[in-house]
């Protein structure tokens, strides 16, 4: 990699839900919190009290720092579960070869979310990297429900990996902001009275800059 910075894998998941969200977050540094984005930090925040747990042969990663070269992204995992493995890689957590098994958690109920597998995957793909090793799938946990959704990484998941870190790399070179194009999840964005999504661009930029002086930006 070059001198660009590591862009936030997490990201990735904001610009496979809307790129012009994606794009307010990263070059604007625009962030508004709503009661699904505050419940879904405080259920983050309480399974990362504890850093790592060993159980015999198993251990757990909490927010476990990744990064990928290739990628360009910098993140953290939620979980990664290192299981003892003759055939596996090495860690400085484990005295023994591991094959590890990235967990992303998130709070609701079990649904299927192009966003979440995009995440996860790209998770694997920093790990592999980190560790020289190959990671066939992962899972999401739904805090709430208290089930896990096993993901298999799969060459299109990979691809799909690769098409949203050029398109944040993109964003972020450029400077870019997509117009705003509504749709119907539009509804449920914790950005969308800074957005204004069903407002014309000039008018748009107009009713942004009132709402700004009135509220206030939260920078990230």
């Amino acid at each position: 990699m070059d001198d660009r910075e590591y862009l936030p894998l997490s990201w990735l998941g904001q610009v496979d839900y809307c790129p012009r969200r994606a794009a307010l977050l990263l070059n604007e540094r625009i962030w508004v919190e709503n009661a699904d984005t505050a419940k879904g930090r405080s259920e983050h925040e309480r399974v990362h009290d504890q850093r790592v747990e060993r159980r015999g042969d198993l251990l757990k990663l909490y927010e476990y720092t990744v990064f990928s070269d290739t990628l360009g992204l910098r993140g953290k995992c939620d979980c990664i579960e290192a299981q003892r493995w003759e055939q596996g890689c090495r860690i400085r957590a484990a005295d023994f070869p591991v094959r590890l098994y990235p967990i992303e958690y998130k709070h609701g109920s079990v649904r299927e979310e192009s966003s979440y597998k995009i995440q996860l995957c790209a998770q694997a793909i920093c790990l592999e990297e980190m560790f020289a090793t190959a990671i066939s799938s992962g899972a999401v946990f739904f805090i709430s429900a208290h089930r896990r959704m096993e993901v298999e990484f799969t060459p299109q998941l990979r691809a799909a990996v690769q098409a949203r870190a050029a398109t944040l790399r993109e964003l972020r070179d450029s400077l870019r902001v997509p117009p705003a194009v509504y749709r119907p999840k539009c509804k449920c964005c914790s950005l969308r009275e800074y957005c204004m999504p069903k407002v014309k661009a000039s008018a748009g930029f107009y009713c942004r800059k009132m709402v700004q002086e009135a509220t206030g930006e939260v920078d990230l």
